[in-house]
């Protein structure tokens, strides 16, 4: 499955929530993973960093596991690799995270893996493979407006269901 295939309501619907965890953030400072996480706790996001090889980012404490998440959160933002995703799929279910988000940006393959997405699917877990969560904000910046743009007539960008 790709990119492609999800609907604009799934995206949304990750989107309204309100706390998420950010898995496979990385420990490097100037990380697009710390970008993206800065930019979604300047939106009123509460993010939760997770990062068996942290116990603390931007001054937050990291889990190891989403099943360590107290209290938990009903989403997930995968920046891992594929490989390192579809295990973190495994732990989102045993967590009853409902919702993932397997990141990609237009430059590199980032968390996408058909098994993690067969998964989700077999699993009732929601899921947005590979798309950038900037390019849904209105107010994004324009390099990421462009993304949307390009996304959009070459036919990748997520359609409207209903």
């Amino acid at each position: 499955m790709e990119a492609e295939n999800v609907s604009m309501e799934t995206i949304q619907d990750f989107l309204a929530q309100k706390r998420i965890a950010m898995v496979g953030i990385s420990r490097h400072p100037r990380d697009f993973s710390e970008h993206l996480f800065k930019e979604l706790c300047r939106r009123g996001y509460d993010v939760v960093p997770v990062n068996p090889n942290a116990t603390e980012v931007l001054g937050r404490h990291c889990f190891a596991q989403v099943q360590e998440i107290e209290p938990p959160v009903q989403a997930a933002l995968l920046m891992t690799s594929p490989a390192a995703t579809d295990a973190v799929v495994h732990d989102c279910a045993e967590a009853g995270i409902d919702r993932v988000w397997m990141y990609r940006s237009g430059r590199r393959g980032g968390a996408v893996s058909g098994k993690a997405i067969q998964f989700c699917h077999e699993h009732g877990i929601r899921v947005v493979p590979g798309q950038c969560p900037f390019m849904f904000w209105r107010d994004a910046g324009a390099g990421h407006r462009i993304h949307g743009f390009i996304r959009k007539i070459t036919g990748g960008y997520p359609r409207r269901v209903h």
